[in-house]
Parts: C-alpha cells; structure tokens; sequence
C-alpha cells in the first residue's frame, strides 16, 4: 500500500499505516513481520472486534484519575486488547502480527507510538517467543552492553550518558534477546532515547535541552540515528542498577550465574504478564545467558554529576574482559 512505511524494529520487518513519527523508514523486500494500523481498527483484520473477552491482567499502578494504568484483556478469538488509562488502546491479534491502535482527540501519533514501541512490540515478541529484558543498551568494541534494571533505576540516562561518549545506542528500556548457534545476541531496537527532563543536564550538561517525546509528555526525545544498525550483536555484559549509594559508589561487584539469572527473569520486560508457559521459556534463555554473558551489579553514586564515573568504570571492564568469541550459551 502508498500510504505505508516499513521499519526494521526488534529484528521485525514492521509495516505502519500510515507511518510512524520521527523513526526513519526502510526499503525492506518480502512479507512484513507485522502489520500496524495507526488510528483505526480494520475490519478485514479484526473481523471480531466485538468479540468476548475477560480481564486477563489489571495493573496495579493507579493514574491520577485513581484508574489503572492499562487492562489488558483476553479475546475470545486468542488476541488481546490493551487499554490504557489515557484513552490510548491497541490490539493484537492471536498470531502477533497484526496491531491496530486508537487514542483519545486530545492526543497524537507520538503519544500512540510511545506505547506502540514499547510495551505493545514488547508483548509481540513475547508472544512470538523472543524474551526481552527491561534494559538499555549500546554497543563498545562491536559487541553489545546491557545496562538492566527496574523503572527508574536509571537505565535510559546511563545508556544515553554512554552513547555520548562515543558508543552506538542499541535499545533503550527494550532489549530483545536471541540465541543464534549458541550465542547471546542483542536484538537493537530503535534509533532514539528517551529521558525525563531531569536527566537531560546529566547527559547534555548545563544548559543542555532535547525536544519532548510528544506534545502531550514530559520525557525528552534523544535521536541516535547516526550508525544505528539493526543487525543483532554478541551481547559481551550485562550491568544490572543497584540502588544509589553515598559510600563506595559508584562501583562494581560481580554476579554468580545463579544470582544473575534470578537478575535477569526480574527485569523481564513485560514479565507481568500472566502467561507461565512464557515466563518458563524466558527463565530457561535467562539461565542460559547468565551461564555464557558476565552479569555484574553496578551501584550508582546518589549524585548524578557521578554517573560518568560509573559509565567508565563499565568501559574498563568490558576492555579489560578477553575479546575472543563469545562463550555458547
């Protein structure tokens, strides 16, 4: 179709109707992975849009207005439904592939797709069977570093504090994960980074600005597009935030493979969705990562002027580890 784009995305050729803001498009041959429809609901594709469906997962976060932030509902036909508390909703269809997404008059396509390239694509590829951590990424050296936490941890401003210091941004809050021939790969997800205003002197510096995300968020827009490629890399560490210290921070302590697999399945992106067959598969590939990657706990100085510090410290590590092939996981 004329009015389409098509985005290299988690390692998915993904088709918008009509097109997404501010993410560059590709010329990419074949059938698309997934198809999206930004704004309406087609009926050729969820032919059952009326169909039944249960609560399959309620957050417990509250919205100002005292509602939750998103209910996720089971179709009767296998999709689901999410809707979220600002008026934004998206379906999905049985077989991951199709998407379609609406939102309330008062919004645009920027607050749609942040959703879209988030937690939605995060449900996709869970449901296609590709685990993801809740992390940062960028890449030192040609192979791929993971900064992996919880929300607010930090994980957005060290990627970015480490991209501006000359290393390639691969994913930021959604880092996919692939095992080809018995390597951890990082799956690069998109070229740009999200920060909350405050964060933006720490990467920037004083008087440092970025636009924002949307006209209607307060997080800040980061474009990396300068070498960004999309083909996966050898995923060489995995950085997990602790939380900020005064004492002795910032600094680095080494995992045991146990200790960082249980890390690593508590930063599953979307791990509160309740599918136990796919919080089985995902603790299997997170065993086989902690046993092949060096997980370490990296604790951050409760003065983000630091953060730089912690950044290098991760840099001498990773080129103080052997650079031979990645060990199989």
């Amino acid at each position: 179709m004329s009015n389409t784009r098509r985005y290299r995305l988690y390692g998915m050729t993904v088709e918008v109707e009509p097109g997404l803001p501010d993410l560059p498009a590709e010329d990419a041959a074949g059938p698309a992975d997934v198809r999206v429809w930004m704004g309406r609901v087609p009926a050729d594709a969820f032919a059952a849009t009326g169909a039944a469906e249960e609560p399959w997962y309620v957050s417990p976060r509250m919205s100002m207005d005292r509602e939750p932030t998103v209910v996720v509902h089971r179709r009767a036909d296998g999709g689901f439904r999410m809707a979220y508390a600002d008026g934004c909703e998206y379906m999905v269809d049985a077989s991951a592939s199709r998407i379609a997404c609406t939102w309330p008059p008062h919004y645009t396509p920027e607050d749609a797709a942040t959703y879209l390239l988030g937690p939605v694509l995060g449900l996709v590829l869970r449901m296609r069977g590709v685990p993801s951590l809740h992390a940062g990424a960028v890449a030192i050296n040609g192979r791929a570093v993971a900064v992996v936490g919880p929300a607010g941890a930090g994980k957005s401003t060290t990627t970015a504090v480490l991209a501006g210091r000359g290393h390639r941004a691969v994913a930021d809050d959604v880092l996919a994960i692939r095992i080809r021939d018995g390597v951890v790969l990082a799956q690069p997800a998109y070229p740009h980074l999200r920060l909350w205003p405050d964060a933006v002197p720490t990467v920037l510096g004083p008087g440092g600005t970025l636009p924002p995300l949307t006209p209607n968020w307060d997080k800040r827009f980061m474009r990396t597009d300068e070498g960004f490629d999309p083909a996966p890399l050898p995923l060489r560490a995995i950085y997990v935030l602790a939380p900020r210290e005064d004492a002795g921070a910032p600094r680095l302590e080494p995992m045991g493979a146990v200790e960082g697999m249980l890390a690593l399945v508590s930063n599953a992106y979307v791990g509160w969705f309740p599918d136990r067959g796919a919080q089985a598969r995902e603790a299997r590939v997170f065993g086989r990562v902690a046993a092949a990657v060096p997980i370490i706990r990296a604790v951050p100085h409760t003065d983000p002027a630091r953060l730089p510090r912690l950044c290098e410290l991760m840099e001498d590590d990773v080129r103080h580890r052997s650079t031979p092939a990645p060990r199989r996981a």
